[in-house]
Order: structure tokens, then C-alpha cells, then sequence
């Protein structure tokens, strides 16, 4: 059901398929996770087939290793008419040590398009529920000027 679930977690072990020469996990790979745990938080918040029209503020802050614990967090931070704000932030874990550090995080824009052409269609409105979900969506709303403003 549409409008229930504003947040999505995936979580698995980084691979050595996805390191690159310096057994660091590439960004490439990190990216494909966002999109991938974007899409589904996206489409669980609106009930409709999405598409990404925007990330915005990536940060590469610290390296995943092999066989660390991913975590890819998204969830809903405001909502347009049609659009879809997110913040997703990727998270490892040693599993030795127990220690958990954020690695990359950004804001992406998710369209959501009705079945029979494509079209853009309405999504459920999301309201911030704390403080802290309120901080969020104003990190969007700015991010949105910015880009209004380069337009």
C-alpha cells in the first residue's frame, strides 16, 4: 500500500567482485547500491514504477572494505506532487571489530510515472514526524532552490 513505508534498508556483505585494484569498494558500486535501495523506497512510498531524476551531494567519506557489512539506508525526506525527495546513506561495518563508519550519502529525486504511458503521477504527501526528519527535508528544499537556480 502506497504512503506506508518511507524508509528502506538493504544490507549484505561487500564482495571481492565489487573492489577495485585497491581493495577499496568503487564508487561506481557504491552508486549502483543507492540507486538500487532508492528505487525500492521510491516505489514502496508511491506504489508506482519510478524513475531517478536527480542525485544530488554525493559524498565519498570513507572506504568499504571486503567483507564488511553494507548498509543502504533510504528514506523519504519530502515529496512534490509527482517527485520524491530521499536521503540514502551507505554505512559499513567491520564485523571483527564491530565498528560501523558512514562511507557515502547523498539526496536523490525519484519521478513516479503511471502505468499506461509514462506520465508523471501523483504521489502520497510525506510530512517529517521529528525534528530531526524536518532538518531532512529542509536539506532538500534547498537542494531543490540550487537547482532551480542554476536552471
Amino acid at each position: 500500500m502506497s504512503g506506508q513505508q518511507h524508509e528502506v534498508t538493504f544490507r549484505f556483505l561487500a564482495q571481492p567482485t565489487d573492489v577495485n585494484f585497491g581493495g577499496k569498494v568503487h564508487g561506481g558500486m557504491a552508486m549502483k547500491w543507492i540507486d538500487q535501495a532508492g528505487y525500492a523506497c521510491a516505489v514502496a512510498w508511491s506504489g508506482a514504477y519510478c524513475v531517478t531524476a536527480a542525485v544530488s551531494g554525493i559524498q565519498f567519506l570513507a572506504p568499504i572494505l571486503i567483507g564488511d557489512l553494507v548498509a543502504v539506508r533510504a528514506r523519504v525526506i519530502h515529496t512534490g506532487t509527482s517527485s520524491m525527495h530521499l536521503a540514502v546513506e551507505v554505512h559499513a561495518e567491520d564485523l571483527r571489530s564491530g565498528r560501523s563508519r558512514l562511507a557515502t550519502s547523498c539526496v536523490m529525486v525519484f519521478v513516479a510515472l503511471n502505468a499506461p504511458d509514462g506520465q508523471p503521477t501523483p504521489v502520497p504527501a510525506w510530512t517529517p514526524r521529528d525534528a530531526a526528519e524536518a532538518a531532512l527535508e529542509q536539506r532538500a528544499l534547498k537542494l531543490l532552490a540550487m537547482a532551480r537556480s542554476v536552471e
